[in-house]
């Protein structure tokens, strides 16, 4: 990749920044936040986008941005009041300035059909001023002639035209990337200059901080433009600099002192002065451009960060495994030579295990990345099809800061969709039908994230009517999905939207209505190891929870036998152990069996059985029950043989590897160097629900 490609493909990085900024300060500002560093921040991130995009001959960014960027001036001058329907029209602007700059990014041409009525309505904001009318419009002048010749030779000099421009930029202006030679260049574009460098702040060599910016500029400037000429020059780094413009017939003020100059810093030169376009000396080169800011402040809190490219980052972790695999593997030697007795290896064993996982936590948070990247992107997908669906809905969002592993969060993006659509299109009545139930027009969605019991909880609620179960059932009925005489529980009803083909919408759409969603959901979140369970009442509304792993690469697991095989279930699914007795033990319907527990009967699935480790049913009283929470919350109890122990296990893809395996979820490689399988714990206890004929539906129905 040549340099320009580079600098081109980091422009684009961080516009996705500006674009996220922008939308956070306008979704601010639409709940009231007037705080004009808000309304800053968004010029700003227009500003920024605009001035890049320039750089790199990107017309229709360039354009669209200077209209969006013209109608944020106004915000920020306070000659626009930023209203619901100003702010509305900003947030479709920036929906359009964040298409323009990925298809800018993918090199495709954009259509400017597609931003005519947003340019149109964002030109409409900003009105042409109007004509004042004159004053003593209403007196009647008699005009008289005066010679002022006689008087020419009182004049005094011509007013002078120009600007004195004071300059002093900041140790951030460099490391974004800024010059100041090219702005000096620009300035003489103007006219005639006559340019001094003050170097007075510089300090001793063993003082000199070379992240730091010390020099300040003064230039006379004699031209013809006005201070907008002049000022546009210093629009994209103003805020990166101190800047002064003063007529030149004004009295020259102090100039600005840099701010990484301390007191008591000797200076090193006087200043120095560099020639006007008249003279044909060219305008001194700017210093060494310095990487970043200087302040003893700045430097003390800021927080500096690094582009690493994530193969690299994936094979950090890969090694890590590794690295943990063979730990395990040492002490495992170590206990089989009888050298785990003696206190000097088991002291350097502890010290080595607390080392790898001290190691192992670090690299996986390098990983880790807040969730807000992904719930960024719902306020768009909610304005898009609330007015596709005629609808008013807020979006309220929660614990964007919950941290997870960054391959969680890329496949996050599809099962969120389909679940805020459903909620808009589903779950949310009609203005009108919200109206007459006494609710409020505008309809509520949560979007909250969470940390619990070492998984992620992410939950999206809505205001709505709530699931119709009637409805549900009846569909469910006629599409052949359920027995017209089962029985169900009123979770058991909400959980029939999750199977394939199951939709309650009356006509097909671009929404939804084509029979495929809400199982495409289901199926996401167990393809990340995870469950979903759905919460609704009546005329109040509906919850829809997914409990997700924090991360793909490691899980504590329970080590387990079974006959004969070596299985790991995920520590996180198991509620507790138990011990089974004859008496807690009940057979009924053929082969299925339950365990008594605490006064309730819970289904006893025997792990062996359903993996077809084994055709007999093992005898309970023999093995060990782990009462495990699967998917909706409800429980069951796996029969296994033996506990080996609990381990922290690195995950291996056995789909990648190998193939998939019904009711496995992955592979891990033990401290011996066997393979072990990740058990899939909603898979086997649905397996088993599935295999096994009882009368009652709920031990029967296979989410």
């Amino acid at each position: 990749m040549d340099t320009m490609a580079a600098i081109k493909q980091t422009f684009f990085q961080e516009c996705e920044d500006q674009l996220v900024e922008l939308e956070t300060g306008l979704l601010a500002i639409e709940k009231g936040d007037h705080d004009p560093e808000t309304v800053n921040a968004v010029f700003r991130a227009v500003h920024s986008i605009k001035g890049g995009a320039g750089a790199f001959n990107l017309g229709d960014l360039v354009h669209f941005a200077h209209i969006f960027e013209s109608a944020m001036e106004l915000v920020r001058t306070g000659k626009l009041m930023p209203t619901v329907p100003v702010v509305k029209t900003m947030l479709r602007a920036a929906d359009v300035l964040a298409d323009l700059v990925r298809e800018a990014r993918d090199g495709k041409r954009y259509d400017p059909s597609r931003s005519a009525v947003i340019t149109a309505e964002l030109t409409a904001l900003a009105p042409p001023p109007a004509v004042e009318a004159e004053p003593f419009a209403d007196f009647d002048f008699t005009p008289v002639m005066v010679d002022l010749s006689d008087f020419a030779d009182l004049g005094g000099p011509a007013a002078p035209t120009g600007f004195r421009i004071g300059f002093t930029p900041r140790a951030d202006l460099y490391a974004k990337g800024n010059e100041t030679a090219i702005l000096l260049r620009e300035v003489e574009r103007l006219g005639a200059t006559v340019v001094t460098c003050d170097t007075s702040a510089v300090p001793l060599i063993d003082a000199l901080d070379p992240e730091g910016a010390y020099l300040s500029w003064t230039v006379e400037l004699d031209t013809d433009r006005d201070e907008a000429a002049v000022r546009e020059i210093f629009d994209f780094v103003e805020w990166d600099s101190t800047l002064t413009i003063e007529p030149l017939g004004a009295p020259a003020a102090h100039p600005a002192t840099p701010p990484d100059a301390e007191d008591g810093d000797p200076p090193v030169a006087p200043p120095t002065v560099a020639s006007s376009r008249e003279s044909g000396t060219p305008v001194p080169e700017a210093a060494p451009t310095p990487a970043a800011g200087s302040d003893k402040a700045t430097v003390a809190t800021a927080q500096a960060t690094i582009r690493v490219d994530l193969d690299r980052v994936d094979r950090l972790i890969d090694l890590v495994g590794e690295l943990v695999i063979n730990q395990a593997m040492l002490a495992e030697r170590v206990t089989e030579a009888g050298l785990a007795r003696v206190s000097a290896v088991a002291t350097g064993l502890d010290e080595l295990e607390q080392l790898t996982r001290e190691i192992q936590d670090s690299v996986m948070a390098i990983r880790a990345q807040p969730v807000k990247s992904v719930f960024q992107r719902m306020p768009r997908l909610v304005r898009e099809v609330a007015a596709q669906v005629g609808k008013s809905v807020r979006l309220v969002t929660e614990g964007e800061a919950t941290e997870v592993d960054k391959t969680v969060i890329e496949r996050l993006s599809d099962p969120l969709t389909h679940m805020i659509r459903n909620a808009i299109d589903h779950g949310l009545e009609s203005p009108e039908a919200r109206l007459a139930s006494g609710k409020a027009e505008e309809g509520l969605v949560r979007l909250t994230a969470l940390h619990r019991s070492g998984r992620i909880v992410i939950e999206v609620a809505d205001d709505g009517a709530g699931i119709n179960r009637p409805r549900v059932r009846q569909i469910a009925v006629d599409r052949g999905l359920l027995s017209p005489d089962a029985k169900l529980s009123d979770e058991e009803i909400d959980n029939l939207i999750f199977l394939p083909g199951f939709s309650t919408a009356k006509m097909v759409s671009d929404i939804s209505g084509r029979g495929v969603g809400m199982d495409v959901v289901k199926r996401s979140i167990q393809a990340l190891g995870g469950r979903i369970t759905i919460a609704s009442r009546p005329g109040q509304g509906s919850s829809f929870t997914m409990s997700l792993p924090l991360t793909l690469a490691v899980l504590d697991g329970m080590v387990v036998t079974v006959a004969g095989q070596t299985l790991v279930i995920p520590l996180t699914a198991i509620v507790e152990t138990l011990l089974p007795r004859a008496s807690t033990v009940h057979s009924f319907g053929g082969s299925a069996r339950v365990i008594g527990v605490r006064d309730s009967f819970i289904p006893l699935v025997d792990v062996g059985q359903v993996l077809e480790y084994r055709h007999e049913a093992a005898d309970p009283k023999s093995g060990i029950a782990l009462l495990v929470e699967a998917e909706g919350g409800t429980r069951s109890a796996l029969l296994v043989d033996a506990i080996q122990g609990q381990r922290q296990v690195v995950i291996k893809s056995l789909e990648a590897n190998y193939g998939r395996v019904p009711g496995i979820a992955a592979a891990t490689i033990l401290g011996d160097g066997r393979v072990a399988l990740i058990l899939d714990v909603d898979a086997v206890v649905s397996g088993s629900r599935t295999d096994q004929t009882t009368p009652d539906f709920s031990f029967a129905l296979a989410g």
